[in-house]
């Protein structure tokens, strides 16, 4: 048993990074509300808005179209409502197509009923956009799409800009969960051609429990408030803010934007370090979106005949951190709607592993999972012979 574990699940939760880590500290001894116009007010006020701008510098937008939330998952619901976001002609969302691999958030949260469309996907996860064009056009104008920049299984990435221009074309709104990608890979807002982005702190090394719903220019609706009550956030997200999460937030946006050039090459040659360690280990196992582009930071797979509930304990044990896709589904292990959606089949699906890396990762991680994953399979192939036998 090692004395150290390898911690392979960034795509859950980064470790916090130490820098971030102190300032949430000090944040948290200082006894302020933004709201007070007090001097200890107004230092409070001063450290959300610094952070406001850290964010939105990350992914190229204005301050003031950054609106802080409790977590992804309530960015995502924000923006998922009829009248929370308006098209260039001041229209609100009229219905709503999500993606088939979306995050429970999108797939879940949102107030559009039960007739909110589904875009399929390819088997290689990719949004079908000739599909998605005829849903747009059975739909009534001013339709929302939500489709998530990179799932968070897989790691396969969707051609947003192209889908952008669909939707725009159609008269409708864009919204994006872009929580996997912040720092890993470049974000900008007209870049990608987006009307409003989720992110999450907790992905890039913030703390749990903050996020922000960032808008393009002229984009909120006229009930862009989901939680109402005082005035903060400029009466959109109503509650006193988190100043610790929210200071948290805007380092570890900083930090990622920062390190972004280089870090971008250092995580895929962890990810295809990893993926050919798998390769060697196990010929015969299935990488979930191989022909897709995918994320520099992870690798999803199956070994035929090697379930994901063995295999997630047995690492644990070997002191490797990983996880079989969604970190959202109340821990169980079971079969994925996303790998449902690429039509995998299910014995398949059921052994899905997904390795994941981040700032803390390093070489000596992936030797850490490749030597527990050997001894895993050996011991698989070890028992299908005597099967056989």
């Amino acid at each position: 048993m090692r004395s150290s574990r390898a911690y392979l699940d960034h795509n859950a939760t980064a470790p916090i990074r130490p820098e971030v880590l102190r300032v949430v500290v000090d944040a948290m001894a200082r006894p302020a509300n933004p709201s007070s116009v007090h001097a200890e007010g107004r230092a409070a006020r001063s450290l959300v808005e610094r952070a406001r701008e850290q964010v939105a510098a990350l992914v190229g937008a204005v301050p003031g179209d950054v609106i802080f939330t409790g977590g992804g998952s309530e960015a995502n619901a924000t923006a998922l409502r009829p009248a929370a976001l308006a098209t260039r002609a001041g229209e609100p969302a009229a219905a709503l197509i999500r993606g088939a691999t979306e995050h429970a958030s999108v797939l879940s949260g949102h107030g559009f009923g039960p007739g909110a469309r589904i875009a399929p996907v390819t088997p290689d996860g990719l949004i079908d956009p000739a599909a998605l064009d005829r849903l747009l056009g059975l739909s009534p104008p001013a339709t929302l799409v939500s489709i998530g920049i990179a799932n968070n299984e897989t790691g396969v990435m969707q051609p947003i800009s192209q889908i952008a221009r669909l939707v725009h074309a159609r008269g409708g709104l864009l919204h994006v969960d872009a929580v996997q990608v912040a720092g890993r890979l470049p974000l900008a807002l007209d870049v990608l051609g987006c009307d409003a982005l989720t992110l999450s702190a907790h992905k890039l090394g913030g703390p749990c429990g903050t996020g922000a719903l960032v808008l393009a220019p002229g984009r909120a609706g006229p009930e862009i408030a989901m939680i109402r009550g005082g005035a903060q956030e400029a009466r959109r997200r109503a509650g006193t803010e988190n100043v610790a999460g929210i200071v948290g937030f805007g380092l570890a946006a900083e930090m990622a934007k920062n390190d972004l050039s280089v870090e971008t090459l250092r995580l895929c040659a962890l990810r295809d370090r990893a993926e050919a360690e798998v390769r060697r280990i196990a010929p015969d196992a299935v990488i979930f979106g191989e022909a897709a582009p995918r994320l520099p930071n992870t690798v999803a797979f199956a070994i035929p005949g090697l379930s994901a509930e063995t295999a997630l304990a047995a690492l644990d044990l070997d002191g490797v951190a990983v996880s079989s896709g969604s970190a959202c589904q109340s821990g169980k292990v079971g079969r994925s709607h996303v790998l449902a959606a690429m039509s995998v089949p299910p014995d398949l699906a059921s052994g899905a592993i997904r390795i994941s890396f981040g700032w803390s990762s390093c070489d000596e991680d992936v030797i850490c999972f490749a030597q527990a994953l050997e001894i895993l399979v050996q011991r698989l192939y070890e028992r299908l012979r005597a099967r056989a036998a």
